[in-house]
Formats: structure tokens, sequence, C-alpha cells
């Protein structure tokens, strides 16, 4: 019997998952194409951001799929053509399928708000994250004081996660450039009258008093306008600072639209029972018109249900209907600190954070053994840095004494 030909385009969470179920499964030939030669696992770049080491985040696909019968591509898929089933890359690789897996992910929507695409920093990919934090460090050395306030602009996980993370660690930097500790101003700029927005109401009061409480100010409810290099428009009024930090916006990847996939009214991609848009077209994760897409444990149980189907309908059997499932949330505000919601259940601080490190250490299972994913979430204990006088620093205070 010919195999089919799955084709998996995007190498984050869905559809790495859904490549891992089938690849042991012989009746299936298993291609993953993917912009990126690594997966990264957002739920940690905030850390990664704030000094921790970029291993925590990002997982190495040819580490991921060593000995395992799936054939790995790196590229960016720019066209589809339906009728020679063909994906073509934006350097004309051409790829056919007999089943196609769509699970891009989303891009960073900057709104068209003037300046904030050239000034502006970001957290959401290793490269953001060096260019950011290679900004912290040259502050510091050239001008020997942090700056005047660190403004983050999203209020939604990252932006409270970078929020309550970054304190600590422009203090840390300060002892390692030799700086007199100093207070530091962080303002978080929300347009949503709530942090959270997607969460429970008294979630985010809680969460809100977590951040007042490490010293951040909340601008909540307003709306930023444009950037410059001295400052930030919010509200028409300007906040004085070198370093916005943009977490807010995303949008389905322009993909769908520029191939001719139907987009639903908030900008998904319209999907049937089956998680199809088309006939053995499948759309996952982030892109897909589902109650729960954006969250991470939905990707992995997309890519978990399309697999499970394609086997199903192999053996000749109805393929199953789509069921939502309601992820539970995990938000760490700080170190030793993260609210835990699913449903009505709430924990909060020190509990809340040790269920976070589970959490990663299961999620990190989703796509290694247990071995192996226990090292990856020993990559949280442990510091990253690149800058010379950080290095230097750590030098002198690690040399042995006599």
């Amino acid at each position: 019997m010919a195999k089919d030909k799955v084709l998996i385009v995007g190498g984050g969470f869905a559809g790495v998952k859904a490549a891992l179920e089938l690849e042991a499964d012989d009746r299936f030939e298993i291609t993953l194409l993917s912009s990126e030669d690594t997966f990264r696992y957002y739920p940690t770049l905030y850390h990664v951001a704030t000094g921790g080491r970029r291993a925590n985040a990002i997982i190495p696909l040819r580490s991921i799929f060593e000995g395992k019968n799936v054939k790995l591509h790196q590229g960016k898929a720019e066209k589809l053509d339906r009728q020679e089933k063909t994906i073509t890359t934006t350097a004309a690789e051409v790829y056919s399928y007999d089943v196609l897996i769509m699970a891009l992910g989303e891009v960073t929507n900057y709104f068209n708000i003037p300046g904030l695409k050239d000034l502006s920093y970001g957290v959401k990919s290793i490269e953001d994250i060096e260019r950011f934090k290679a900004h912290l460090h040259e502050q510091l050395v050239s001008d020997h004081k942090p700056d005047l306030n660190y403004v983050i602009v999203g209020g939604g996980p990252t932006g409270v996660e970078l929020a309550g993370a970054l304190p600590d660690y422009m203090h840390k930097l300060m002892q390692l450039h030799n700086i007199k500790d100093r207070q530091i101003h962080i303002d978080l700029v929300e347009a949503s009258p709530r942090l959270l927005s997607r969460l429970p109401k008294d979630v985010s009061r809680v969460v809100q008093r977590r951040l007042e409480h490490k010293g951040i100010k909340l601008f909540l409810g307003q709306a930023v306008q444009g950037e410059t290099a001295n400052e930030l428009m919010v509200n028409g009024k300007p906040i004085q600072s070198h370093t916005v930090v943009w977490t807010a916006g995303m949008a389905n990847n322009p993909f769908y639209s520029n191939n001719g996939f139907i987009i639903t009214p908030n900008h998904k991609v319209a999907t049937d029972i089956f998680l199809q848009a088309e006939n053995n077209i499948f759309v996952l994760g982030d892109n897909a018109n589902t109650p729960f897409s954006g969250m991470a444990q939905t990707a992995v149980l997309d890519g978990e249900f399309v697999a499970a189907n394609l086997k199903r309908r192999k053996d000749g059997k109805m393929m199953k209907s789509y069921r939502a499932h309601l992820p539970t949330t995990v938000i760490p505000v700080g170190e030793g600190w993260a609210a835990v919601v699913r449903r009505h259940l709430r924990i909060y601080g020190l509990l809340g954070w040790s269920l976070r490190q589970m959490a990663d250490t299961v999620a990190f299972h989703n796509y290694e053994p247990w071995i192996q994913a226990g090292r990856q979430w020993l990559t949280y204990y442990g510091s990253e840095e690149t800058c010379q006088t950080c290095l230097e620093s750590l030098a002198v205070r690690h040399a042995p004494t006599d």
C-alpha cells in the first residue's frame, strides 16, 4: 500500500507534535518544513530575556527527531498550489503532499503605530532577545546608569511575565557592571482596562497587586500612539524612555490570506469539525478558529487530535469531531511566584510557581523522552550573558581565593 505523504508546515507546538505522533506509523511519509531549525518554547522566552540560558527556550529540531522517520527541511512557505498539491517556499523549493498540515504560528502586529516597528524591542524570538539584552548592557556601559524608564507595552502573559522578572534582572546587571544600585522604573502599558483580559477578573486583580508590589507602574486602558528615539506617546502624554518593549499585538500568519483561505472576523482560518480548512488541508494551533487558539496547550492537543484522526481514517474508521479543552493557565510574576488558573481553581504564590516548574517539565516531555525533558528543565537554573563586562565580573567573583 502506498504511503500517504504528509507535509507539515510549521515547527512549533502543533506541527512538531503532529509529526511525533505520526512518525512511527509506516503508513505515512512525514516531511516537516519549518522556517527555523529550532523548536521555540515560548513560555520561557521571558526568562531568557532576563538572563536565563538560551537552552531553556530552544531545542534543535534535529535533536527532537533524531532517529525518527521525519524528513526535516528548512524554508519559509510562500505559495500553495491546490491543484498540484504543492507548497513552494520563498527559495523556490517545492514540496508535494497528499495531506497538508499547516501550523505557522502568528506574527507580530504593530497596528501601524508610528515608530514601533523600528524603535521598540521584542522578546518573541532569540534574535529579538539578543537585541534587547545588547541594548540593556550597552546603556549600562555607555551611560553608567539604567534608563529613566523601561516601558513594556502589552498586559498579556508575556508582558506580565517580563515586567515581573525585569526589576531583579536589572539590579543584577548593575551589580555586574559595578554601578551603584538604584531604583528601577518600569511601566506597563495596556490598552484594555485590565491585565490578562482573557482570564477572569479576580485573577487580573491579584496579578495587578503583585506587579504593583514589585514597583511596576501600570497604565491600564491607555493606548500607545507612537514612539520616537526618546519617548513613547501614550494617550497624548509622553513617557521618556529609550527602552520600549512591544509584547502586545499578534496577527495571523499572512500566508493564509495570501493563499485564499477563508478568514473569520477574528482573523483566524475557518476550519470544520476535523480542523480542516479544505479537504486534506488541516490548520492547527494559533492559526485555527478554535475557542482557545493562541495557547500552547491548545496547539499541542491540536497536533495530537489531527494525527489521531489521520490514523483512524487510515484504519477505515470515521474521524472524530474536534472538542476544545480549556487549558490550565500559569503566569509567573517574578521569581518564586505564579498564578495558576483552571476553571474555578486559583493558586497563587510559591505553590503556583512550583506547579509552573512541573508544568514545564511535562511540556518538554511532549517533545523529548523524560530524561532529556528533565535536563531541559534544569537549564532554567543558571544564567547566560555575552556582555564582556558581565563575564569579567563573574570571573572575578568565581575566582578561587587562597
